[in-house]
């Protein structure tokens, strides 16, 4: 059977190269984010929907009533291994790898990029500055195609 050679995407805007690019320019806006006591059932839900590789784990921040900021990320890897291993028991709360390791919009994409090898993360929370709110989710994808297509 013959076989049909599978032509290369091209970049649908141009960017930065790496060397250039900031967050902002890779991060993905909008986050899919859950409560401590969801059950990983209902986060693997979630991620299968939305066709996502993370959920933030929200938590309510004492001093500030109707705020609540990402204390906790929990990626696929972690929700498969969660499944195999401990069974659908757990919830967000015991499931999330703390703490949240961010960036902001501003930050060197490159300098991102070590804090994901330096914490062995493939996601981080993008958070707004000053107010820590998250606002995004920045993937060793999201990095991967600056690479592939930012500009020289």
């Amino acid at each position: 059977m013959p076989t049909t050679p599978i032509e290369p995407q091209r970049g649908s805007y141009l960017m930065p190269s790496l060397e250039h690019a900031t967050v902002a320019d890779a991060v993905h806006p909008g986050i899919l984010r859950c409560e401590p006591d969801v059950s990983l059932t209902e986060v693997a839900r979630m991620m299968a929907t939305h066709h996502v590789h993370s959920v933030v784990v929200m938590g309510i921040v004492h001093d500030q009533p109707m705020e609540s900021l990402a204390w906790g990320i929990i990626s696929d890897l972690d929700l498969v291994r969660a499944g195999i291993h401990d069974g659908a028991e757990l919830t967000a709360r015991t499931l999330a790898r703390e703490p949240v390791i961010t960036a902001e919009p501003a930050m060197p994409l490159r300098e991102a990029g070590e804090l994901m090898l330096t914490h062995a993360v493939n996601h981080l929370v993008v958070v707004q500055p000053g107010s820590q709110r998250p606002i995004g989710i920045l993937s060793t994808l999201d990095v991967a195609g600056v690479l592939a297509w930012g500009e020289a």
